[in-house]
């Protein structure tokens, strides 16, 4: 088997029992307390029951498209984790810098 794609085997496990455990967690931890609004099949800041024409925010639409590019970009980082132990400096500290101007959006987001 090849060493590299047990790397990603091993953390796509560890990805699995973090979330599991968060998950399960979060039911002994957190005071639960369901209401109407809540459980309502649209939580996007309008009221689903109204007018075509009404205005409404924007910014939860331009959100998702961030969250989105956000997330294609964060796939550069497996070929990176991969091949990190044949690149020399350049290599590992540009992936570095493309990591900071990536949370720099993330935090002007």
């Amino acid at each position: 088997m090849h060493l590299e794609y047990l790397y990603i085997f091993y953390f796509f496990n560890l990805l699995l029992i973090v979330g599991l455990l968060l998950f399960f967690l979060s039911f002994v931890f957190v005071y639960q307390n369901p209401n109407t609004d809540k459980a309502s099949s649209y939580e996007c800041g309008f009221n689903p029951v109204s007018d075509a024409r009404n205005k409404f925010e924007i910014r939860y639409y331009l959100i998702g498209i961030l969250f989105i590019i956000f997330d294609l970009e964060l796939i550069y980082l497996f070929p990176w984790i991969l091949s990190l132990q044949f690149l020399n400096t350049k290599g590992f500290y540009s992936m570095y810098f493309f990591l900071f101007i990536l949370t720099l959006g993330f935090v002007y987001e």
